[in-house]
Formats: structure tokens, sequence, C-alpha cells
């Protein structure tokens, strides 16, 4: 009898919805993402969105890219994340053996919720990690109401 590795069903559903959205999302913006040469076209940084009790955060993982090749907007209820990861062209494309990672634009649009006051969002990077801070407005923050006697 061989064992058999058990792995969460709920993450494999996860990760093929994912590659199924990147699939989709490369014909959408008009292409393959390696159509305009190796490993470059579009690409998706993997994001992580969490909440606190004061704010709405998203991390973006974009090892490469240059701090001056991203731009970070918020307009109309939407954050936008747009910038480029360029290959260096040191070594002759005709050199590599193997091109995984990928280069070119990228484009990531979330859709935000009313309570994220718009005119306070930051955001810094570190380590091709991009921080965005989305602040909730005051009224949008829980209020502990204390209970009288």
């Amino acid at each position: 009898m061989a064992l058999i590795r058990w792995t969460d069903p709920f993450r494999d559903i996860a990760v093929l919805q994912d590659r199924m959205n990147r699939l989709f999302g490369d014909f959408l913006e008009g292409g393959h993402p390696h159509e305009e040469g190796l490993g470059t076209g579009i690409w998706m940084p993997k994001v992580d969105i969490y909440e606190t009790k004061d704010a709405i955060c998203v991390r973006a993982e974009l090892p490469g890219v240059e701090k001056a090749a991203v731009n970070v907007e918020v307009k109309d209820g939407v954050l936008t994340l747009r910038g480029e990861r360029k290959l260096e062209k040191e070594v002759k494309e005709e050199n590599y053996h193997r091109i995984e990672r990928s280069y070119g634009t990228f484009h990531r649009s979330f859709s935000l919720p009313s309570s994220v006051d718009e005119e306070k969002v930051t955001a810094r990077m570190n380590d091709g990690v991009l921080e965005v801070d989305l602040p909730k407005k005051e009224q949008a923050k829980p209020k502990q109401i204390r209970i009288a006697a």
C-alpha cells in the first residue's frame, strides 16, 4: 500500500483558481505573458490583503522591481498598482538556458469598501515588498461601548 500525502483540498482549489485567473487575465489584457519575447509581457504580482481595526493593508511581492517603476493610485474606490520589471540585458537572450521569472508590465486593481479614507492612503516599498495602507474613516472604526452598571 502506498502512502498518499494529504493536501488541503481548499488550498488546491485556490491554487487552481489563481492559475485560471492568471490565464484569463492574460487573454483579457491582450495576450500571452511571454508574447513579447523571452519571459516578457504581462504578469501579476501576488498580493496579501488583510484588515486591522484601523486600516486595510495590501502587500504585493515585487522582487527586482525598482521603486521608481511602481505607480500606486486610489481613485473612485479602486486601488490600482502598476509597474514594470525589466529584463537585464547584460546577458544576451540566446545565452539563457531558462527564463522562469516574469518580466514586463503588471497591473492589478482592487475595489475598496466605502469605509476607506482615500485621502490618507500611504505606500512604501522595502525588500521587494510594496506595502499600501488604506486607513478607515473615523466613523467606520469600531467603538467600544461601555456597559452601565
